[in-house]
């Protein structure tokens, strides 16, 4: 998948890492994501662009790639779907893999401009579902010799958190090359026969029935030990669960109607993360709350940019499921919208309802409730089950905050210096993600380009609101 080399400093995550593609079968959540996608409108692309202060050597690049996939067997695994929907697909080796496939290499003439157009084509591109959901290009040219190198996952493979966490993995903290590096063996899975998958989603079924009706016996108990308490709990959970799923009381934008996700274009900020992070503590709030706090204060600007008001914003949040526990890889988390003040002037006031906004959400009961109700909406034919995941209400703005590592890291002898992730558009105008890459808040940015169609100008505005929120640092 992603590269590295050097590892004597990381082993027992690199161990971690290896148990990755352990599991046979996909989880219910990364079922959703797969079996609901529609390219590009609902897509399930996340991606991630590093840009090096070098260009790495070729073949260095290549080997290490060819390591890696040997290591982390999951980027040589395809999805292999059952005869009927009575479980989810499993993952079987791809006999038929061939890295030049996926590792790609490219050359440009201009900047950063043309590096961003070249992604933004690559990440629209949807993915051979027949093949390991990941490509990776180096791209090569830049000027002053620096290079870049842009990395596509299927969400069904990994979710952001992981596709970083799994990047820090294959990194290492010198440019030299190490010599001995754990070597894995790749072990046959499952044999790839659809009908013997589903017979086995059914026999799973009525294996597991007996414990399902045994835990319904001993939910039966309790309420008629304590009905009382019983109804409270299932009256708060129903509440939760209407907040959780209920629009948002911030109406969506006119200026950002007409989006129809088939336009993608990439912006890329970044700033000090120990600036950014004193906003947030100068507001009451974390790094998230005052990366939030620029972006909405961007949206403003935009707004009045075209003479049009913006009050409450309705967004999108995602919010990790994911325990410390968990393997790598796979999708673990859960969207919740909420409305959001884009009109307080103040910034540190912005920032401390932003933060009471987040803090409700994150205690709400129901949160986890996609877990409770994907497996049911993957027992649907394809056609349900796609309608069920992509019904919810609309955000103009999705907003993601990724793990990142705190110090110097390099690919092939060159050290990466940003790390720029980008989601699909799920519905919204923009979805915006920031990565904490060595002291760097590194922001990525999908936006919709049949909602705002003068992207400079966008950008511009965005840049406005981030330097509005650094601007309310106390100064050290």
């Amino acid at each position: 998948m992603a590269i590295g080399e050097d590892l004597s400093d990381n082993l027992s995550a690199w161990e971690a890492a290896a148990l990755w593609h352990r599991s046979e079968q996909m989880s219910e959540a990364e079922t959703a994501i797969w079996r609901s996608e529609v390219h590009p409108q609902q897509s399930a692309t996340v991606s991630s662009l590093l840009v090096y202060d070098s260009t790495p050597d070729w073949d260095r690049f290549w080997n290490a790639h060819e390591w890696a996939t040997h290591v982390v067997a999951r980027t040589r695994q395809r999805v292999l779907e059952p005869a009927l929907p009575t479980t989810p697909p499993a993952w079987v080796y791809d006999d038929h893999f061939t890295l030049d496939y996926h590792l790609r290499r490219r050359f440009v003439t201009g900047g950063m401009s043309e590096v961003l157009h070249l992604c933004q084509q690559e990440a629209m591109t949807p993915f051979d579902r027949s093949r390991p959901l990941w490509t990776a290009t180096l791209i090569e040219g830049l000027p002053d010799g620096k290079a870049a190198y842009f990395l596509k996952l299927h969400h069904a493979l990994a979710d952001g958190p992981r596709g970083i966490e799994l990047l820090s993995l294959v990194t290492s903290r010198t440019r030299e090359h190490t010599e001995v590096k754990p070597v894995a063996t790749l072990e046959r899975g499952l044999t790839p026969d659809p009908v013997a998958l589903a017979v086995k989603g059914i026999s799973d079924t009525l294996d597991q029935a007996p414990e399902a009706l045994r835990d319904g016996v001993r939910i039966g108990l309790r309420v008629l030990g304590n009905p009382g308490h019983a109804l409270a709990e299932g009256l708060r959970y129903g509440a939760s669960l209407r907040r959780i799923l209920s629009p948002p009381e911030a109406p969506s934008s006119p200026l950002l109607a007409g989006r129809d996700g088939r336009a993608w274009q990439f912006v890329t900020l970044d700033c000090p993360t120990a600036s950014l992070k004193a906003a947030g503590a100068a507001g009451g709030g974390s790094l998230h709350d005052a990366f939030v706090a620029a972006l909405l204060g961007g949206l403003r600007a935009y707004h009045q940019h075209h003479g049009a008001d913006l009050h409450d914003v309705p967004v999108s949040m995602a919010v990790s499921l994911s325990r410390a526990d968990d393997p790598m890889g796979g999708g673990k988390f859960a969207g919740a919208m909420l409305a959001l003040p884009a009109d307080l002037d103040d910034v540190e006031e912005r920032i401390a309802a932003i933060r009471g906004e987040i803090f409700s959400l994150r205690t709400e009961p129901a949160l986890n409730s996609l877990r409770r109700l994907t497996p049911l909406a993957n027992r649907l034919p394809a056609a349900l089950s796609t309608l069920a995941m992509h019904y919810s209400p609309s955000a103009d703005l999705a907003v993601s905050t990724l793990p990142g590592v705190a110090h110097a890291v390099y690919m092939a002898g060159a050290r990466v210096e940003q790390v720029y992730p980008f989601g699909p558009l799920p519905g919204v105008a923009v979805m915006a993600a920031m990565v904490n890459h060595d002291g760097t808040a590194c922001i990525g940015l999908n936006v919709d380009g049949s909602a705002i169609p003068d992207i400079d100008v966008f950008a511009q505005c965005l840049q406005a609101g981030l330097n509005e929120v650094l601007a309310s640092a106390p100064e050290a």
